[in-house]
């Protein structure tokens, strides 16, 4: 039997060739159905961050270009709130002053917070991570409520607890004089630690090299280190949060896949050869959660600042978080205060960009750019090269 292909040529007849195209408008219109009841289902909650979270931030961000000193509406102007436009952020980095000798002392004092509570905390947290994880070790759960419970505490309990364990006559004091050691005045100590290192090797005043000034504050002032006071409130930080981020840790340790540390025992390789070129490798997703999330932690710190002596002494546990709450709510500088929320906002945006671009994947974007050109695997190994980008990730 033949078929006469010209007399069937042009004409459309229902079968293989119309089904696809029915398929792909039902499919489209699926598709359309599944975003419209998505959107439905999250409406009240995008609402709800509208009202109570963004519309909040653009209003304070107008405030922010106001001289608002707490009296009638911000928005009203007049005398109460004068627009001000970039006043309020120029006072903080460019006029000569009380506010932005404050302002740069309280950043100076947050840099070394966060110098030192971020790498010690992800250390430690990663280390008690490793101890729980291990197969052989007895009374898992007993040491992970131990290792967890700092975290769930209150911060202002253990704050006011702190202030007792570092009085002059407290606890620690008291331990380190069995051992011969005069303990400091924890709290009234405006010393920076690197200040103090220096004293020790004969350097009391400020050098001649560290004279010159940045932002009103000399270089010698910017180098301080944290003072002693400050070092408490590191010592407390990094105790009350490393749990927290041993969790992570220790979930992402048990999600490694079990033939990667079989591969590993059968080449040979030594625990420290695997924890270092193939364990923490692995975990760089973790490490960067851990990292963004203490330094957003360690940049916005306020309540343990608040309990244990609101800035003192001279000011040396000032962070920009608190100025923020002093500024507006004792001095009633709205205005100035929302400009210091949204730098610290600017800087945590700064610095995570900055470390995503640090620990990105060297690897993923040169094979990106080769696939877009063309210049990707070719025809025939695809499960070969599956196999060796699988091999690359691991």
């Amino acid at each position: 039997m033949t078929t006469d292909v010209s007399a069937t040529r042009g004409r459309v007849t229902p079968g293989r060739g119309s089904g696809p195209r029915r398929g792909g408008s039902a499919r489209g219109r699926g598709r359309r159905g599944d975003a419209a009841a998505g959107w439905l289902f999250t409406a009240p909650m995008i609402a709800i961050l509208g009202v109570f979270l963004f519309i909040p931030v653009l209003m304070a961000l107008y405030v922010s270009l106001t001289s608002w000193n707490g009296n009638g509406s911000p928005f009203g102007g007049g005398e109460n709130a004068r627009f001000v436009g970039l006043d309020n952020y120029t006072a903080l980095f460019t006029e000569d002053g009380l506010t932005r000798e404050t302002f740069m002392q309280s950043l100076g004092n947050n840099f070394w917070f966060v110098l030192f509570v971020v790498p010690l905390q992800t250390a430690l947290a990663f280390f008690l991570a490793l101890i729980v994880n291990n197969r052989f070790l007895r009374g898992k759960g007993f040491f992970r409520t131990a290792f967890y419970f700092p975290s769930v505490t209150s911060s202002i309990a253990i704050s006011v607890v702190f202030i007792f364990l570092f009085a002059n006559s407290g606890a620690v004091n008291a331990v380190l004089s069995w051992f011969g050691i005069d303990g400091p005045a924890w709290f009234s100590d405006s010393r920076g630690l690197f200040h103090i290192v220096a004293g020790a090797f004969g350097v009391d005043g400020t050098p001649a090299f560290a004279q010159a000034e940045v932002f009103g504050r000399t270089l010698w002032e910017w180098f301080a280190g944290p003072s002693v006071a400050m070092c408490v409130v590191i010592f407390l930080v990094v105790w009350t949060t490393t749990g927290t981020f041993m969790l992570m840790f220790l979930a992402a340790l048990q999600d490694l896949p079990e033939e990667v540390d079989e591969a590993a025992l059968l080449d040979g390789t030594s625990g420290w050869q695997k924890l270092r070129h193939i364990t923490i490798p692995m975990l760089k997703p973790a490490f960067f959660l851990v990292t963004t999330l203490g330094l957003i932690g360690t940049w916005q710190v306020f309540d343990q600042i608040y309990v244990m002596g609101k800035g003192a002494p001279a000011n040396t546990t000032l962070t920009p978080a608190f100025l923020s709450y002093k500024q507006s709510f004792t001095s009633l500088d709205y205005g100035t205060g929302a400009a210091i929320s949204f730098v610290v906002f600017a800087l945590i945006v700064a610095i995570t960009s900055f470390q995503r671009w640090l620990l990105r994947d060297r690897d993923a974007a040169p094979r990106r750019r080769r696939r877009g050109l063309g210049l990707g695997r070719p025809v025939g190994s695809t499960t070969s090269g599956a196999a060796a980008e699988a091999g690359d990730r691991a």
